[in-house]
């Protein structure tokens, strides 16, 4: 079955300005995403089955001495709030492989528009998806006993860190469809990413119980930064100084994403 797809609106005007190029690739990516309703479906169920599956799986982790939390459902919160948008941004590539064989993008390519416009445009989608997806964490994990002294403050940080990991991931997805220009290809290079930045990170394991080589690698995982930022805040004893070296990691790699993207979108262009 041929999936329907909004058509693309925009101003073929040179003047247009960058936000006016960017609001039609917005309500598209939008309008495309709710048409597909199994997708958004398994999108939000997605945390929900990792709260309940690895809260029950690995509950009497949290009776480990130093473990360093009240209750694992605590623990495990923050580690699936950045795990949903990790394995939601990679798949943000797909979409601009299916304009390449639909021959959208060659409409964007002739159209007067700003490119960048064009890449966050549909990041700015992944993005809104993804911070759905990470509210409806929070509140599961609440609901399943987790509890957020930081308050409003820390749920904001949390955010925001999941935030820009979403960044991070979206832009590179997008990076690698516009370099693969295959779906099988950008699925087995986004599985060959994602899994061991999962399980070399501090999202479901305290780095007091890894083996060592684990805790160096994970030291300089970005999963692990954004993890640490939400779990220290949602629990109201996060540092001032390492949430702002981590935000800082996070936004660095997130502009580096966003250029290779631009840059993989304009060497795309070059091959037309």
């Amino acid at each position: 079955m041929t999936a329907t797809y909004a058509p693309l609106v925009i101003r073929e005007n040179p003047t247009a300005t960058w936000l006016v190029t960017a609001g039609p690739i917005f309500r598209r990516w939008m309008v495309n995403t709710l048409r597909e309703s199994w997708g958004v479906f398994a999108a939000l169920l997605q945390p929900i089955v990792w709260i309940l599956l690895f809260g029950q799986v690995f509950e009497s982790v949290g009776d480990i001495p130093g473990f360093g939390a009240a209750n694992y459902i605590t623990f495990l919160a923050p580690g699936v709030l950045m795990m949903t948008v990790l394995y939601s941004g990679v798949w943000a590539g797909t979409g601009y492989i299916e304009d390449i064989d639909n021959g959208v993008m060659n409409q964007l390519l002739t159209a007067p528009i700003s490119r960048s416009a064009v890449v966050a445009g549909q990041l700015a989608v992944q993005l809104t998806i993804g911070l759905v997806q990470s509210a409806l964490v929070l509140l599961i994990g609440f609901a399943g006993g987790a509890r957020y002294p930081g308050g409003a403050i820390g749920i904001a940080l949390a955010l925001l860190a999941a935030t820009l990991l979403a960044a991070i991931f979206c832009a590179g997805s997008v990076a690698l469809a516009l370099i693969s220009r295959s779906q099988i290809a950008l699925i087995g290079m986004s599985q060959l990413i994602i899994l061991p930045l999962t399980f070399l990170s501090s999202g479901m394991m305290s780095p007091a119980l890894m083996p060592g080589w684990v805790q160096s690698i994970s030291k300089f995982n970005p999963v692990t930064w954004a993890v640490d930022i939400g779990r220290t805040a949602l629990a109201g004893t996060a540092d001032a100084a390492s949430v702002a070296a981590h935000l800082g990691y996070l936004t660095a790699l997130a502009a580096l994403a966003f250029a290779w993207a631009l840059s993989a979108f304009r060497t795309y262009q070059r091959t037309q």
